[in-house]
């Protein structure tokens, strides 16, 4: 086999071997099973609500319920699976977060629940902690000054 020269040859190479992205069908399993997602989400809510709990009441419900069986599925590896077929679908609600909390902890069970799930369980959700709670003190902020 000749060795590749340049970068465009290099760059031919990784395309003719790179399998094909079935974009459209990526996007519609993320429309689906993200939309399935929070149709439960809905269907919790709207059964809090016919037991006459207040909606703050009620969004509470929906987000413990819904991290706890998506944390329940990651312990059993059904919802890494279900992240494999849907991307994006199952990881944008709240149950990605779920997921991405669990995941770790689980992976670095063996090393111990202090260094190992305790020191662990936050690597891939703690990014997301930061810059969320920060962006949300940086909007904050400016939208009381201009208000």
């Amino acid at each position: 086999m000749n060795p590749i020269e340049t970068q465009q040859q290099y760059s031919d190479y990784v395309d003719k071997k790179s399998p094909n992205s079935p974009i459209l069908k990526n996007c519609f399993n993320a429309f689906w099973v993200g939309g399935l997602i929070c149709s439960i989400g809905q269907i919790i809510f709207d059964f809090c609500k016919y037991k006459e709990l207040d909606v703050t009441a009620s969004n509470t419900v929906v987000s413990i319920v819904l991290i706890g069986i998506a944390a329940f599925l990651t312990g059993l590896n059904i919802f890494n699976k279900i992240g494999k077929f849907a991307g994006a679908g199952s990881l944008i609600p709240i149950t990605g977060f779920a997921n991405s909390i669990v995941s770790p902890a689980i992976e670095y069970k063996s090393e111990g629940y202090v260094m190992g799930v305790g020191g662990k369980m936050f690597t891939v959700a703690g990014p997301v902690l930061v810059f969320g709670i920060s962006a949300s003190v940086i909007i904050g902020i400016i939208a009381t000054l201009f208000s």
